[in-house]
């Protein structure tokens, strides 16, 4: 498995706020995770960091404030409120969705946004909303399709280049890729994006005058 350049296993809870009043001071790079209350989203953080670090469980809905994780100094991970499955009272749903949009709008430490959706209903209304506005508002994107050992290889496949050309007409900031927490599928590829949106692209040095061609 390749070698990750920040050590995601070093995650640390920080902090459960009910807005963004309540977060650490915006400095520095925050990389955010939402979906649908049903895709995986705790179980992707848990699989990333190789610690129980999100709460998981079989009722979705349970993450409902801005839970914050510290990796370096100035480097975050954020889990998101899920939206748009959680059978809870309106009120709240609308006080999630509030926090939810007042975190994407006024955070200026938000560096990337990992959108989670399940690989068998990927794109629904709220994903696609929130793709799009992360792209109307320069956030790259890196869309997760979640639970991919559903399906078989070829299945996967198809349903990942499917999704690269719906979501290649709303921007070209946005990557897709299938992700298993079950199976580690994507697992790599999570972790290059985030490094990159953490640390810049890997800078590949070219040969200089002085080195010889192999004999």
């Amino acid at each position: 498995m390749a070698k990750s350049r920040v050590d995601y296993t070093q995650a640390k809870f920080i902090t459960s706020a009910p807005d963004i009043s309540k977060l650490p001071e915006d400095t520095g790079i925050e990389i955010a995770f939402a979906g649908r209350s049903n895709a995986g989203k705790s179980s992707s953080l848990n699989t990333l960091t190789e610690q129980k670090l999100a709460r998981t469980s079989k009722t979705p809905g349970r993450t409902q404030l801005i839970n914050t994780f510290a990796l370096q100094e100035d480097q975050r991970l954020i889990d998101l409120p899920g939206y748009g499955f959680a059978k809870v009272p309106m009120e709240m749903k609308l006080k999630w969705q509030r926090s939810l949009g007042e975190y994407l709008q006024k955070r200026e430490s938000l560096k990337g946004l990992v959108v989670l959706m399940d690989i068998r209903h990927p794109l629904k209304d709220l994903d696609r909303q929130l793709i799009e506005w992360a792209s109307s508002s320069d956030i790259p994107v890196l869309a997760l399709l979640t639970k991919a050992d559903k399906f078989k290889q070829g299945k996967r496949k198809s349903e990942v280049l499917k999704v690269r050309r719906e979501l290649a007409e709303v921007a070209d900031n946005i990557t897709v890729h299938a992700f298993s927490s079950l199976k580690g599928t994507g697992l790599n590829e999570l972790r290059k994006q985030l490094d990159e949106w953490f640390l810049g692209p890997v800078v590949t040095q070219p040969p200089s005058e002085n080195d010889s061609p192999a004999e």
